[in-house]
Formats: C-alpha cells, sequence, structure tokens
C-alpha cells in the first residue's frame, strides 16, 4: 500500500535532493524513488515549475558527448525548503499522534 504524495510533498523532496548537491534530473527521480513512487513524466513538470519559481536554476554540462541539464538549488529555494521541513515536522507530529499513540494505548489496555 502507498500513500499518495502532495505536490507540496513533492517539491519538498526534490528541493532537499538538489540542496544535497547538484544533479540532474533522471538521478533526483531515482533518489526520490528510494521513498516513494514518482514518474520522470511528473518529475518534470515539477523542476520546470520549481524552476520557473526560482527556487533552482540549471546549467548543462557534457556527458558522454551529450549535454546533461543539472539542477541546483538557489538561496531562495533553500528558504522554501527549510519551511517545508518544518512544515513536515509539525505534520509528522500530528499523524504519528494519531496512528501510534492510540495504537500505543490500545496494547496497553489489552495487556491490563
Amino acid at each position: 500500500m502507498t500513500f499518495p504524495i502532495s505536490a507540496a510533498l513533492l517539491d519538498a523532496l526534490v528541493l532537499a535532493v538538489v540542496a544535497r548537491e547538484d544533479t540532474y534530473g533522471y538521478r533526483i527521480t531515482q533518489d526520490i524513488r528510494s521513498a516513494v513512487e514518482v514518474s520522470e513524466s511528473t518529475l518534470y513538470p515539477v523542476l520546470r515549475r520549481l524552476q520557473k519559481e526560482d527556487n533552482l536554476e540549471t546549467y548543462d554540462r557534457e556527458f558522454q558527448g551529450r549535454n546533461r541539464r543539472y539542477y541546483r538549488i538557489t538561496p531562495k529555494g533553500r528558504a522554501m525548503l527549510e519551511l517545508y521541513r518544518e512544515e513536515w515536522k509539525l505534520h509528522r507530529r500530528k499523524i504519528q499522534d494519531i496512528l501510534l499513540s492510540q495504537g500505543e494505548e490500545k496494547n496497553t489496555d489489552e495487556q491490563i
């Protein structure tokens, strides 16, 4: 079972991957796929939008006789990533409170 991923969470994941190091689209897809299922056809519009919003910038580098487009996070993108990280901490805590705490209470009641 997989949980659907929101656009904001996908933005946050992309920014986090690119913040680690400048990288290219296919590699970003592979890194994100280690956590959630996402296709390249989903990812490239996200990259273009983040670039248009000045959260990412691009440059080309030759690789095996072809140009490969690399993405780099901008200062605005880093600030956005920090906001996403703070929101994620709050969101994760609320979800865990519901999913995990109730289960623990139930197990505690069953043991008595």
